[in-house]
């Protein structure tokens, strides 16, 4: 495949990451130092997987210790700001910042009989250690996630506080400094409470698996199948954005992340072939965005329902999947129609990989479809994170062909073997056998080849990825104790539905505006937290099943990323595309038109979400009415279907699609009339115009100039 497409350096990717992305803005140390970082992040990696497998240990102390790592790294990796950002030096203070992370992360270490056994007294040292951990993990926060969450997080603390002070409704009998210090560290309701939990145990575990994911090169792998299934299609590159950041949102879990690694490749192609700059960015920024919302592997504040609403996983990303899908076909359909309307073609046969080395190289997907099967059979979350990574490995063995036959023979001897004590104790499992032969064959290579310095590496680079989660979680930890201290979530869903007069299309919106604000600068992580505990009751007690309420405030925490005025994965892409940032973000936004109509849907009829669905025929019918449903509103949009839409027409094929999409038979039967009556109008009337471009773009060259 051509390379001249790739025209985004890596120091410009580095550079807008490090802009758009406050996870993205570390120091990279040298010397001493440098080995001190790496020493922590791979002990850091090393200390979680020890915890998950050899010797669980017990909550308080696991939670501590993950803040404890995430601070301590923090401080030695992220500067107080960015004009401080030198390379091999450290701030004095920063230094002593690190000593006092250490103390507060191994405090409950030391001191747990004691701290569990006092039943809530604190001694003078323990007043100033919980003190302490509040402050390091607001300045963390602030230096690895962003000003927006920090600010919440303080005000939240200053409602407890002050709550005699409070008008109305918000009003309480307040919290005194040593009852509050208490419940934020010497707690599981504060900094060591939900969110920090499924941060040490769930997230960081899949974290490395998508650490993993990366050393197999998998990254490129999926471009290069992109390009190979939809690279010759109308409109090619777009749909190579939409397919390859759906798969990249499997190993990253940023929005902004995803924009970069997939748009330097992609956005380039786009305007190569005669897309506009604001339109390549927003169909990039759309799709990159979509990858947290796709099943299997969802964004981090996924693993945080398990906890939050108390189902498994699983249950998640199936409910999950039939949105997700309608959210991509959406994006592919209005990107396909953009083409149709400006007469852009697919890619030059010569800028395609080889398709057969493309294929041949298939097996790279297997950790994504064992992790599919794992949780599928009801195995936890954490066995399938951990089995995913030992996959991943030695998927990664099967790309080197000097030592393949050795690590065929490797497994074999441990599938084997297992097999044989498995039948004489008669314990035997499928899957144990699989795993089994797996470990061999790592120990393997670990002897024989030099794959043991890249699961080093990937260790080290899974820790540098979690530093900004932990930092997340461990402030939302902080709104999430306030919230349960004052009884806040409660009273704010109540003025809720009571501002919305009782009527849930107001309260959705209501609470759709609440997660899109909190999502304009603040992680997903930590909006969800938030709109979770204070904005989902709300919808709850209108009758809303958990799960659907969860994933409505899930998705448009997300969302957030690409709705202006605030659209950091658009701006982001702008930036990759050279295009005006507001622009990008509005076309991302209508690009991404379903993300804003699905959650409604799902949360009036819950079988988008396959909740109370019967059979397979009624799936079947909710997917076909859904699909068409978005293939009329991105007609309408986009003012193109089979030949231009007329402006007559976008109107009721817009109305038409929004009844199709709203799962009852109804609207199925109105969606479905006007469907019919204007895919008629475009054959019966104006047949001359069928597939003629309302104007034809110019293909640029590879610097952009027009050819």
């Amino acid at each position: 495949m051509s390379e001249e497409n790739n025209a985004i350096s890596t120091e410009k990717q580095q550079e807008i990451m490090e802009k758009y992305d406050p996870d993205a803005g570390g120091r990279e140390l040298t010397g001493w130092l440098g080995r001190l970082a790496f020493i922590g992040l791979l002990a850091f990696s090393l200390f979680q997987l020890y915890s998950s497998t050899i010797h669980p240990l017990p909550a308080q102390i696991l939670r501590s210790v993950h803040v404890g790592f995430g601070l301590v790294l923090i401080f030695l990796l992220y500067p107080a700001t960015k004009k401080n950002r030198k390379f091999n030096k450290v701030a004095w203070y920063d230094l002593i910042f690190v000593l006092l992370s250490l103390v507060v992360g191994t405090y409950w270490l030391f001191f747990y009989e004691r701290i569990v056994t006092q039943a809530g007294a604190l001694t003078t040292i323990d007043f100033y250690i919980g003190v302490a951990a509040v402050l390091l993990v607001l300045e963390a926060t602030r230096r690895a996630v962003g000003i927006p969450i920090t600010v919440i997080a303080i005000l939240f603390l200053v409602y407890a506080y002050w709550g005699r002070q409070m008008p109305g409704f918000l009003i309480h009998r307040g919290v005194d400094v040593d009852n509050l210090v208490q419940s934020m560290f010497f707690t599981t309701e504060g900094i060591l409470g939900t969110p920090i939990a499924v941060s040490s145990t769930f997230i960081f575990l899949f974290l490395l698996f998508g650490a993993f994911l990366v050393k197999t090169g998998v990254g490129q792998y999926f471009n290069d199948l992109a390009v190979t299934l939809a690279g010759r299609r109308t409109g090619g590159p777009a749909k190579v954005a939409i397919f390859s950041s759906a798969l990249q949102g499997t190993i990253s879990g940023s929005s902004v992340a995803n924009v970069v690694t997939s748009g330097a490749f992609t956005i380039p192609m786009m305007k190569k072939l005669g897309y506009r700059r604001e339109f390549a960015g927003g169909v990039e920024a759309a799709a990159s965005t979509g990858g947290q919302l796709m099943p299997p592997i969802m964004g981090a504040a996924a693993f945080l329902m398990i906890e939050f609403i108390g189902v498994d996983y699983w249950s998640i990303a199936k409910a999950a999947l039939i949105p997700a899908i309608l959210y991509f076909t959406g994006i592919w359909i209005m990107t396909h129609f953009e083409a149709k309307r400006t007469g852009l073609s697919g890619m030059d046969k010569e800028e395609m990989p080889n398709r057969k080395a493309v294929f041949k190289q298939l097996y790279l997907l297997l950790p994504i479809v064992a992790i599919i099967l794992f949780l599928s059979s009801g195995m936890s979350v954490m066995r399938a994170a951990l089995y995913g990574i030992l996959t991943t490995i030695v998927v990664g063995l099967l790309r080197k062909e000097k030592f393949r036959k050795l690590y065929i023979v490797a497994f074999g001897v441990g599938f084997v073997g297992y097999v044989i004590y498995g039948i004489a104790t008669g314990g035997f499992e499928l899957v144990q056998a699989f795993i089994v032969g797996g470990m061999v064959t790592v120990l393997v290579s670990y002897l024989y080849d030099g794959n043991f310095a890249e699961s080093i590496e990937a260790l080290v680079d899974g820790a540098r990825t979690a530093l900004g989660v932990v930092a997340a979680t461990a402030a939302a930890g902080i709104i999430v104790g306030v919230v349960t201290k004052t009884g806040l979530g409660l009273k704010l869903a109540n003025s809720l539905v009571s501002l919305a007069n009782g009527q849930i299309l107001l309260t959705l919106f209501f609470t759709m505006l609440a997660a899109i604000i909190l999502g304009m600068g603040s992680p997903t992580t930590a909006n969800y937290v938030i709109t979770s505990t204070i904005a989902a009751p709300a919808v709850i007690l209108l009758g809303v099943p958990d799960l659907a309420a969860h994933l409505f405030v899930f998705y448009f925490g997300i969302i957030a990323d690409i709705t202006p005025p605030v659209a950091l994965a658009a701006f982001a892409a702008s930036g990759v595309a050279s295009s005006e940032p507001i622009r990008t973000g509005l076309n991302a936004a209508k690009l991404a038109i379903a993300a804003f109509i699905i959650p409604y849907m799902f949360v009036l009829e819950n079988q988008l979400l396959m909740i109370g669905v019967d059979n397979a025929f009624e799936l079947v019918w909710i997917l076909f009415t859904a699909i068409s449903g978005m293939i009329a509103i991105g007609a309408g949009l986009v003012g193109y279907w089979f030949r231009k839409v007329e402006w007559y027409e976008r109107i009721p094929a817009v109305i038409g699609g929004l009844s199709l999409i709203y799962p009852s038979t109804m609207s199925d039967v109105i969606g479905l009339s006007i469907f019919i009556i204007l895919l008629g109008l475009q054959f019966l009337f104006k047949r001359d115009k069928i597939g003629v471009p309302v104007y034809r773009a110019k293909p640029k060259s590879s610097h952009g100039q027009e050819a």
